[in-house]
């Protein structure tokens, strides 16, 4: 007895010092060449974000007033952009902009039209690889749907955005004192698209990477091996991080669509102090207006409220980060229950929050300026990852890898393959 457990005691310690590493040689993952495309995927969609960021920050957004699904050349000479800018002076932006030049004009469309381009660059940059590989049946088993959901995913985003864009260019917003911007709510549905995107772009490839990991040999895995070697305790301390770092990862996400309908009301250039709004906690007095009927659309369109919200939301998920990863890490219980590659997302996912809302508070005091809050953009998909990333590599604690242990363990089944990611 006492030498069996010995043995299961070893056993345990050693599955989790290796973990579940990536593995990403070719000739121990024949789909690697797939999950590098995924995620370089992945970090043409980052860059779309930040260009789309830039481009609303500078007021380009509504710059070009047509849509052409496969997209055009620029205006190449002078005759062409005085067409293009004639264009522009018929919809309701120009009568709130009509001391800009046409130089003033390209520097606007250009970066419109640049992002239009690049989302149509990462198009091609999913579309082409992924009829490659599905055509010399490279893509694993079990992701052929996934290909399919993605692809999807990045075609109605594109529709998204024009529909986001028509919402500025309205007859309805002719002479209309407020400035003139696109809908908050699309402009949150537009970016919540590109988020949805990116991080089942990021789960896929980790999936991917983790293929060989998964893959059942004789009714067994090693991601299988390393849940079955965990105690029962253990397995549950294991479980309560997944739990609490899916929470998290949510919480980030919730907080960056907030972070949207602040963009899209302008919000960050008023109350531009912290902790206080208006020296007090609670702006009561400003956050409810009277003139916006039903009463809810003050939580997405009122300057005061908007912002609160996403003071709270920011401050509740870098709060929660922080305390996922202190109690990851110091816990006793985790010794026994995480590997190597959940200690080091815990790590990068409370730095990384604590970066974060730092990021936002000094934009905020410095009346977001570009740079600023471009990088705070970028800092909100940064926290996500971690928060994907930590999820992904506690698989090992999910329902799913549970229940097909208990079904291996009961039937002793020998299936050719199995995917958790």
């Amino acid at each position: 007895m006492a030498a069996a457990a010995s043995v299961a005691k070893k056993a345990t310690v050693s599955a989790l010092q290796s973990g579940l590493p990536a593995i990403a040689s070719k000739s121990a993952n024949p789909y690697a060449p797939v999950a590098k495309w995924i995620l370089g995927t992945s970090a043409a969609v980052v860059g779309m974000v930040h260009v789309g960021g830039v481009t609303r920050l500078t007021k380009s957004g509504l710059s070009m007033t047509d849509w052409r699904p496969l997209g055009s050349l620029p205006p190449t000479n002078d005759a062409e952009w005085s067409v293009a800018f004639d264009r522009y002076k018929t919809f309701p932006e120009w009568q709130q902009r009509q001391s800009m030049d046409i130089e003033e004009f390209k520097f606007i469309y250009y970066w419109e039209w640049g992002h239009r381009m690049l989302g149509r660059t990462v198009g091609v940059l999913f579309a082409v690889p992924w009829a490659y590989f599905a055509l010399r049946g490279r893509i694993p088993p079990g992701y052929k749907g996934r290909m399919a959901v993605l692809f999807s995913m990045g075609g109605a985003q594109g529709l998204v955005g024009w529909w986001m864009v028509k919402s500025g260019l309205g007859d309805d917003r002719l002479g209309d004192r407020k400035e003139i911007r696109v809908s908050p709510h699309r402009l949150a549905a537009h970016l919540g698209m590109a988020f949805a995107t990116y991080s089942t772009l990021v789960w896929t490839g980790l999936g991917i990477l983790q293929f060989p990991n998964d893959v059942l040999k004789d009714g067994k895995s090693r991601i299988m091996e390393l849940t079955r070697n965990l105690s029962s305790s253990t397995l549950r301390h294991a479980r309560k991080l997944r739990g609490g770092a899916v929470g998290v990862a949510h919480l980030t996400f919730l907080t960056a669509m907030s972070g949207a309908f602040v963009a899209g009301n302008d919000a960050g250039n008023a109350y531009n102090t912290f902790p206080l709004m208006n020296e007090q906690w609670i702006p009561v007095d400003d956050m409810i207006d009277p003139d916006l009927e039903p009463v809810y659309r003050n939580a997405f369109e009122n300057t005061a409220m908007v912002q609160w919200n996403h003071r709270l939301l920011g401050t509740a998920t870098a709060v929660s980060a922080v305390g996922l990863a202190g109690f990851g890490l110091s816990h006793p219980a985790s010794r026994g229950a995480i590997t190597p590659q959940v200690r080091r997302g815990l790590q990068f996912l409370g730095g990384l929050a604590v970066g974060q809302v730092t990021l936002g508070v000094v934009t905020l005091l410095n009346y977001v300026p570009i740079s600023l809050a471009a990088a705070h953009q970028l800092g909100s998909l940064a926290v996500l990852t971690s928060g994907i990333y930590v999820v992904h590599s506690l698989r090992y604690a999910s329902p799913a890898v549970i229940r097909s242990l208990g079904v291996a363990t009961r039937t002793g089944s020998k299936q050719a393959a199995a995917t958790f990611g």
